[in-house]
């Protein structure tokens, strides 16, 4: 059983986390849900598509301005409020790697940390464990936040990625994260070439026989655009393709921009494989 903030997921029951960037400069929208109103659109909409999680998120990814600690909390602290208040049973995320802004976001209403960059600040876990608090604990090859991998090598990329989200894992519980609460992501994109990627994908049953629930972030990321040679807007299509795969190999959480398309895939897939009934039933019945 999953259980993230009000809400709890059977083992089955796959899971949408909506992204919501609250930066001028975000790679996939471009800044579009930097304002409030159009984020608090954004929020409505992803709720409404059927997204149980929302993932507020105040620096991007990748290399740009840099944005101190104090301008990442401006950008979410008050926003993770107004959501709380507005959708008082929705799970809230903030996408962090800085433990004082995992602070701030928690006191105001989050109910999980996603750490995307694989522990670089160990004081984050102990902030999810002091407020009970869901944590994401993702591979990233050791790189710094903001950086993009180059010439990244491994002898087994998915071995790597075993024992360091593992290794995370089991530290956020020893100090005091409910185990319940805990998530692992092999970190698609993150300190990897497409090649680890793509091999993390085919590989991914092997993160879900260890029990903890998988979290994939692969929403129009570039080991989708490079497979394929398409631009940014053109990988939606890749997305779920992919997103097909990791729903068949055993993955709970999927974070998205695209929750309409993702929730008809994994309702799809669940159907095939036996965990949810159709919709509807007539077809050979009348």
């Amino acid at each position: 059983m999953l259980r993230l903030g009000r809400r709890e997921f059977d083992p089955h029951e796959p899971v949408i986390m909506a992204i919501v960037n609250r930066t001028p400069d975000s790679f996939y929208d471009q800044g579009a849900t930097f304002h409030d109103e159009a984020a608090l659109a954004r929020v409505e909409q992803a709720v409404a598509e059927g997204a149980a999680i929302i993932d507020i998120g105040g620096v991007k990814a990748g290399p740009g301005e840099e944005v101190t600690a104090e301008e990442e909390a401006r950008r979410t602290v008050g926003f993770v409020a107004e959501v709380r208040r507005r959708h008082p049973d929705v799970v809230i995320s903030v996408d962090t790697w800085r433990a004082d802004v995992g602070e701030a976001a928690c006191e105001a209403g989050a109910d999980v940390l996603n750490d995307a960059w694989g522990g670089v600040d160990p004081r984050l876990a102990e902030v999810a464990a002091r407020y009970r608090a869901g944590l994401v604990c993702t591979h990233a090859g050791g790189a710094e936040p903001r950086t993009r991998p180059h010439r990244v090598t491994y002898d087994d990329v998915v071995a790597d990625i075993l024992r360091v989200t593992l290794g995370l894992a089991e530290r956020a519980v020893a100090l005091g994260v409910p185990r319940e609460s805990v998530m692992i992501d092999p970190g698609h994109d993150f300190g990897k070439s497409t090649r680890h990627s793509l091999e993390a994908t085919r590989r991914l049953g092997e993160l879900v026989e260890t029990g903890w629930p998988v979290l994939v972030s692969l929403s129009n990321k570039d080991f989708v655009g490079e497979t394929l040679d398409v631009p940014l807007k053109e990988r939606v299509l890749g997305t779920l393709a992919t997103t097909a795969v990791s729903a068949w190999l055993g993955a709970q959480v999927y974070r998205v921009h695209e929750v309409a398309e993702t929730r008809q895939v994994l309702e799809m897939v669940s159907a095939i494989a036996g965990h949810r009934d159709p919709a509807v039933a007539r077809r050979g019945l009348a």
